[in-house]
């Protein structure tokens, strides 16, 4: 059993039990939380594709902590012209469990 789910404008596959990092969400470490933009559910061989989402399906999760990923190095250059810029970035993330997939 799996799903498809959208948040942040990413998407992502869930599996009962699994861990996914995803982007910041405003939401205290202990609480759940519910994904209702499910575009892809999957019970063995039963499959269901939305269109754009799947109705009455929904991703349940807990957080589990907050972080911030590796950093990335934004390097900007001009060829002949000595312009160099060197900017780092680290995304901030929202790690959770799914504790269930309701179809």
């Amino acid at each position: 059993m799996y799903a498809v789910f959208r948040t942040g404008g990413k998407q992502f596959r869930a599996e009962p039990g699994g861990r996914i990092k995803v982007p910041s969400l405003d939401v205290e470490e202990g609480d759940s939380i519910t994904f209702d933009d499910v575009l892809l559910a999957s019970n063995g061989d039963d499959i269901s594709v939305g269109a754009p989402t799947v109705d009455g399906a929904a991703v349940k999760a807990e957080v589990l902590g907050h972080g911030r990923d590796k950093k990335v190095i934004v390097f900007k250059r001009k060829r002949r012209k000595g312009y160099r810029r060197k900017q780092g970035h680290r995304q901030g993330y929202t790690e959770i469990r799914v504790d269930e997939i309701v179809l």
